[in-house]
């Protein structure tokens, strides 16, 4: 596999305190990444040193490219949505389109207004007269018409109802997702985009807590419903966290065989929010 984004002891420091502190990992092309922390964990600052916003420690690059020496040439392969909207809020859709055809070389105008026509959104339409689910649409049609190597989206669908964040997901593989391109997202709505990654990475305090595939997860964590006496034994064999849930101990473990656990009571691979959990609050204790 071809590395798109590669980072190495990479940090960045305001004053004392490190937003990002020394992280390290490769993103390949053709995956799906998540990138989940809480609020201040590091997340935006990361991809902002990503974009070439924000200057940073360490070895970054994107695409074989050096985000801050040569970001003109980057932003020619790269989409970003971010959490909130920067579009003018007075221009008009269509005068948008030609703003964009006029200035990124690899944007399909008739892409867009293809897209554009599945949606209630008039090409007469100024930004303000939208809904932000409407906004969300339009900047999805947008980057899905430009033939770029990798999509950035920082929580894209950050204060959407249920049914246009399931859309834009839907719409996100079905017409954009291929194997030449390649999506990084940062969300809070981990269950909606769990079935939607390949790969996904934890970052908590600046420091990444875990680099994965999906399909490594089963192998490295377990979580283990138990009570009584079989919840004593699963407590002796160390778990990194455990939580009450209808008068059972749940319990997550790292590294421990299955085989040992299923001795015990109920086995199963964690949802990625409660490994997200347990790898935050289990460190944190």
């Amino acid at each position: 596999m071809t590395s798109l984004v590669s980072a190495r002891n990479v940090s960045k420091k305001f004053g004392d305190f490190y937003a990002v502190d020394h992280v390290s990992f490769n993103i390949e092309q053709g995956r799906i990444a998540g990138l989940i922390g809480p609020n201040g964990a590091g997340k935006t600052t990361l991809l902002k040193a990503m974009l070439g916003l924000t200057d940073c420690q360490g070895s970054l690059s994107v695409l074989g490219l050096d985000p801050f020496k040569q970001r003109k040439e980057l932003m020619q392969n790269i989409c970003f949505i971010a959490d909130v909207s920067v579009l003018p809020r007075w221009i008009r859709v269509s005068q948008l389109l030609s703003f964009i055809e006029t200035v990124h070389p690899k944007f399909s105008r008739s892409r867009a207004e293809e897209l554009l026509a599945q949606t209630r959104i008039s090409a007469s339409a100024k930004v303000r007269e939208l809904s932000k689910g409407m906004v969300t649409q339009l900047h999805l049609s947008i980057i899905t018409a430009v033939d770029a190597k990798l999509l950035v989206l920082d929580e894209p669908t950050l204060g959407l109802d249920i049914i246009f964040r399931k859309e834009f997901y839907a719409n996100l593989l079905n017409d954009y997702f291929e194997e030449g391109r390649t999506i990084l997202v940062t969300t809070h709505q981990v269950e909606e985009i769990e079935n939607l990654l390949t790969d996904v990475m934890f970052i908590n305090d600046g420091k990444l807590v875990l680099d994965a595939t999906m399909e490594s997860l089963p192998e490295q964590y377990a979580e283990l419903m138990a009570s009584g006496e079989d919840a004593e034994r699963a407590r002796a064999l160390k778990p990194i966290y455990e939580r009450d849930v209808f008068g059972k101990k749940a319990f997550t473990f790292e590294g421990v065989a299955r085989e040992k656990l299923q001795e015990l009571g109920e086995v199963r691979t964690p949802g990625i929010a409660d490994l997200f959990v347990a790898k935050i609050k289990g460190a944190a204790a």
